[in-house]
C-alpha cells in the first residue's frame, strides 16, 4: 500500500499523541480550582485538549478504515462501534488495535463525551481514568497503527 496513502492517517495520528501528551501536562500543572480566570483556562484547556486528541485519533481511525474499503459504523452508538470494531480482527484483516488500547480510547471517547456536554459542570477530579487512557495512548498508538499496517504491509518499513 502507497505510503502517500497513509500521509494523513500519520499526521492525525501525530496531533492525537500530542493533544494526549499535552492534556497529560495540563492535568499534573492543576489549578482547576475556583471562579479565577486562571481556574477557567485550566478546565477548558484540559478539557479542549482532551476532546482534540480523541477526535484525531478518531479520524485517523476512520481514515483507516477508509483505506481498507470498510465502511464506517453509522448510527447513535457509532463511536463506540468504531473502537470495538478496531480491536477485533475480521476475516479479511487483522485488528487495528490492542484490546488495551481500545479500552483506553473509550476512556478518552467516553471524556469527550462528558466534556462537550458538562462544560459547566466539569470535575477534573474524576477525569483521572481519561488521562491514565491518555497516556497509554500516547505512549502506543503510533506504535500499534505501525504493526497493523506491517500485518496487512510486510513491505512497510523493510530496507530497499
Amino acid at each position: 500500500m502507497s505510503d502517500a496513502r497513509w500521509f494523513e492517517v500519520e499526521a492525525d495520528l501525530a496531533a492525537a499523541v500530542e493533544h494526549f501528551s499535552q492534556s497529560v501536562k495540563l492535568y499534573s500543572l492543576g489549578g482547576f480550582d475556583g471562579d479565577s480566570l486562571d481556574a477557567y483556562r485550566a478546565r477548558m484547556a484540559l478539557m479542549h485538549a482532551m476532546q482534540s486528541g480523541h477526535t484525531s485519533m478518531e479520524t485517523a481511525l476512520v481514515r483507516i478504515l477508509d483505506l481498507l474499503g470498510e465502511d464506517v459504523p453509522t448510527g447513535r452508538e457509532w463511536h463506540a462501534d468504531l473502537l470495538r470494531r478496531m480491536s477485533h480482527a475480521l476475516t479479511d484483516r487483522p485488528a487495528i488495535l490492542p484490546p488495551s488500547l481500545a479500552g483506553a480510547a473509550n476512556e478518552t471517547r467516553r471524556f469527550r463525551h462528558v466534556a462537550m456536554r458538562t462544560y459547566g459542570s466539569f470535575d477534573p477530579g474524576l477525569a483521572q481514568p481519561a488521562i491514565i487512557a491518555a497516556t497509554l495512548i500516547a505512549q502506543g498508538l503510533t506504535c500499534a497503527i505501525s504493526a497493523f499496517r506491517r500485518q496487512i504491509d510486510p513491505d512497510h518499513g523493510a530496507t530497499p
